[in-house]
């Protein structure tokens, strides 16, 4: 049942603009992950892909051969994950928090409180040489189960944190569009964060007389970026889970009572996501290199996308496989 006490904030999106040709999406095969739900895929340093399933399970696949090893459960939802150096993998939890997982299976939370408040929603991490990890929350307002109720909302609750190497955790930026992906830019002065209902991709900067600043990496997207990756090709791929919705965009600008009347309505009746398998690739000024789609029914809601020395592949949250795709 849809929640009532949605509280609506104006926004106005700037105006879809007319963009090139998209180019086909092309499923090679997929690979069963052996549960439900793989939002975020990555790899290892081995070109191993590496998800987090819904029924909590920390699972490595070889893309090659489909073989599986459970790596952890971490009694929680995963989402974001980030393969550390020493085999172990940082994950953003959405029950438990920003949690690190050993080699040894063994799961250690590093967060789960922020200025004393309980850690909500922890979506994407990356984790600096240095040791500094780096993670977003998406909101702090709804759950993963009602996710769209924060598009609906547009509550501007998502924040960019940092846990440095002795624990302390800094919010770096709040009041984000549902924060989401986030990778650490190839030359490590910035970091890239996707706000999914912002339509963008800002730059955090880390460094320099700006440090603490922020860019536009890329803005007025078609569709919704979700997780982030910087690809060995030095590509950054983003996931797009659905195109944007033109009656949700007409309803953002006006007064919030209307949004509060569509998001009452029944699910079939409200605007929803598009069935369609989307990726696109940026270089790091944030040109669009690759525009990837496909509605033949192949895959779909594409929360992740990621490249490993050739090898393409996208994730998704209500899929139980992951898609190996051709390499445009």
């Amino acid at each position: 049942m849809a929640r009532r006490w949605i509280r609506p904030r104006r926004w106005s999106p700037p105006a879809l603009a007319p963009g090139e040709p998209a180019a086909p999406l092309r499923v090679l095969y997929t690979l069963p992950t052996g549960g439900h739900g793989p939002e975020d895929v990555v790899f290892d340093a081995d070109g191993r892909m590496i998800t987090g399933l819904a029924d909590g399970r920390i699972v490595r696949i070889d893309p090659a051969n489909g073989d599986r090893t459970v790596l952890a459960e971490t009694g929680g939802r995963p989402l974001g994950l980030h393969p550390g150096a020493d085999g172990g993998v940082l994950v953003c939890d959405h029950d438990r928090g920003l949690l690190r997982v050993a080699t040894d299976g063994t799961v250690e939370v590093l967060v789960d409180t922020v200025d004393g408040e309980p850690l909500t929603f922890a979506s994407n991490v990356v984790e600096a040489p240095d040791g500094t990890i780096y993670f977003t929350s998406s909101t702090t307002r709804w759950n993963l189960d009602d996710h769209l109720g924060d598009v609906f909302e547009h509550s501007c609750t998502g924040r960019l944190l940092q846990r440095d190497p002795s624990g302390a955790v800094t919010v770096l930026l709040d009041g984000l569009k549902f924060a989401n992906g986030l990778v650490l830019a190839a030359d490590g002065l910035s970091l890239l964060v996707a706000e999914t209902a912002g339509y963008r991709i800002q730059r955090y900067l880390l460094d320099g007389p700006r440090a603490g600043t922020t860019e536009m990496l890329v803005e007025n997207l078609p569709g919704f970026p979700d997780n982030l990756w910087l690809g060995s090709d030095g590509l950054i791929w983003a996931g797009i889970a659905a195109p944007r919705d033109r009656l949700l965009d007409r309803l953002l600008p006006l007064p919030g009572f209307l949004r509060l009347l569509v998001w009452n309505l029944p699910v079939a009746f409200r605007p929803g996501a598009v069935p369609i398998a989307w990726v696109m690739a940026f270089d790091p000024t944030g040109r669009i290199v690759h525009d990837l789609r496909s509605s033949d029914g192949s895959y779909g809601f594409v929360t992740s996308a990621a490249e490993h020395n050739g090898t393409l592949v996208a994730g998704s949250l209500t899929r139980d496989d992951i898609a190996i795709l051709a390499t445009p």
